[in-house]
């Protein structure tokens, strides 16, 4: 699955790989992790304890941890992810870095992901949590015929899930 590449009108996304850390780590801030379950990793040491379990789960089919690229300049935009992909209802996610906030990447990036994987994986549905108050990514959702089918609590605030359906 290393080889994957998924090209939409302005971005190009690929499988997380190592060399990709340093940039990737670079883009991350206590800013756009606060709609996301987890907390930002304190140094890069901190950040390859956290990518390399990613490497056996894109190399066995079960996740895709894909690092999203513009396409003119090369720059890393953030990741994409793909969880329990073989379940029949994989679950999406996505962070961006904060500068390309608004300017419809995660709705592009999203939708090229939903038909990549609708053309490659049997699907049921899509889920996609997302924190009740981030109605940026809810639009996203909703863009792709996204429904409420949920609830989850975690310790950083409450979602809802939307059941996305796959692209036929």
């Amino acid at each position: 699955m290393s080889d994957i590449e998924i090209l939409s009108a302005r971005t190009i996304t690929r499988a997380f790989a190592p060399d990709d850390a340093p940039e990737v780590f670079a883009c991350i801030s206590q800013e756009i992790t606060q709609f996301m379950a987890w907390e930002p990793p304190p140094t890069l040491e901190d950040f390859e304890s956290v990518w390399r379990t990613w490497l056996p789960l894109i190399e066995n089919r079960q996740d895709l941890h894909m690092v999203a690229r513009d396409r003119k300049d090369g720059r890393c935009l953030g990741i994409v992810g793909t969880h329990a992909l073989q379940s029949g209802r994989p679950e999406l996610g996505i962070w961006l870095r904060r500068d390309v906030h608004g300017m419809g990447y995660g709705r592009e990036l999203i939708g090229s992901v939903v038909v990549w994987v609708s053309m490659h994986v049997p699907v049921e549905y899509f889920e996609y949590p997302v924190a009740e108050e981030n109605l940026a990514s809810r639009r996203i959702a909703e863009a792709f015929g996204g429904r409420i089918m949920g609830r989850r609590t975690n310790p950083k605030y409450r979602s809802v899930v939307y059941h996305i359906p796959p692209v036929v």
